[in-house]
């Protein structure tokens, strides 16, 4: 099994070349607030190692209404009369605009897997089910893998995420330090925010104790038929983080 780590941003200091001396992965977040032109992605393509590789995080207009904070970050402005058509996945013109959009870029960077995480308001429904099956049910992927992070009460339904991730060939993200793996494929996407009682702990450290734990789950996929995982940190000592799991993993599999 092949094991991919990264972080969630170029989370080294001295920036992105910086970055790639140290790590082959990352997910790109800025695609998230707003997307970056073209020319601005070809050029960080041009600068990285030819094994080197990008997964990019899905801009929030597909996944967050327009009311969400993040679009207010973003200094994006939506129309009054569309503020009702993006976000939720719902299938709408708009939304399948902002795809190819995102597509483009993922395919400018050689991505493989675009991330599309959904905001804790985006919850366990009939109309969210339905929109979620028509969405990606919909949309051209450009060969793109999607590795969907539904999150609130969605796991709480695992049997449902299981049914619709294996009809709409769709990689389930999770924190398995948090929740536990789900493997529906060969490829195995996970996303580790820090370890507290509530949710999300970015200031969180994780403990050699924590990082052997991690390393014990991954490894344990590939008798689940997972070809290829994708651990990604996304907390503020994920660099330093990320690099103690690498070497933990080299020693384990050597």
């Amino acid at each position: 099994m092949l094991i991919k780590v990264g972080c969630c941003g170029f989370a080294v200091k001295g920036g992105m070349k910086a970055y790639y001396a140290r790590f082959k992965l990352v997910e790109v977040q800025k695609t998230f607030y707003k997307l970056p032109r073209v020319s601005t992605v070809q050029k960080w393509r041009s600068q990285v190692p030819g094994d080197f590789e990008f997964t990019v995080k899905c801009w929030q207009a597909i996944t967050h209404p327009s009311t969400s904070p993040t679009w207010r970050k973003a200094g994006i402005t939506v129309p009054e009369d569309k503020k009702d058509r993006y976000g939720f996945l719902r299938p709408t013109e708009e939304n399948f605009e902002a795809w190819e959009k995102t597509a483009k870029v993922c395919r400018v960077l050689g991505a493989r897997i675009c991330v599309v995480q959904c905001p804790p308001s985006f919850r366990f429904t009939d109309e969210n089910v339905e929109n979620v099956r028509a969405f990606f049910g919909s949309i051209n992927r450009h060969g793109l893998m999607i590795a969907w992070e539904p999150r609130a009460d969605w796991r709480e339904h695992l049997d449902a995420v299981r049914a619709l991730c294996g009809e709409l060939d769709l990689i389930y993200v999770t924190d398995v330090l948090r929740h536990g793996p789900v493997v529906v494929g060969p490829v195995f996407y996970t996303r580790l925010h820090g370890l507290a009682p509530r949710e999300f702990d970015y200031r969180y450290k994780y403990t050699e104790e924590d990082l052997k734990k991690l390393a014990e789950i991954i490894t344990g996929l590939e008798a689940e038929g997972v070809e290829e995982a994708y651990v990604l940190f996304n907390n503020v000592h994920m660099a330093e983080d990320a690099q103690k799991f690498l070497e933990i993993i080299s020693e384990e599999t050597s």
